[in-house]
């Protein structure tokens, strides 16, 4: 299924909302250039909504970790929501569950950076 993603942005966060297989093909790279826009304009968090995201292959973590990577390294954050049961058992699976803070919720994500 291809990926498909939308962007929210407000004053501290930028939402990521995708939807589909995240594989990191060529979606990939227009992904990382928002998290490198977000750390142009000063953002410090970025959000990615997992909730309806199917499958994530290893370049699809690849991609996360590298987005995760560019915004530490601005002092920023990446944090994941509601993966569903099969991307859970991937990140527990991977060990990014303790790389990653993840939330049950964009609600709950929008609480912790307020």
């Amino acid at each position: 299924m291809k990926l498909n993603y939308r962007i929210e942005k407000e004053d501290k966060a930028h939402f990521l909302f995708v939807t589909g297989d995240l594989i990191g093909d060529e979606v990939g790279p227009k992904l990382v250039e928002m998290v490198s826009d977000a750390v142009n304009d000063k953002i410090r968090f970025f959000v990615v909504d997992l909730s309806e995201v199917r499958y994530i292959s290893s370049s699809g973590i690849g991609l996360l970790i590298t987005m995760l990577t560019k915004m530490r390294n601005s002092g920023g954050e990446v944090y994941l929501t509601a993966p569903s049961e099969h991307v859970q058992k991937l990140l527990i699976i991977t060990k990014l569950n303790n790389i990653f803070t993840v939330y049950p919720s964009i609600k709950e994500a929008k609480n912790a950076i307020a």
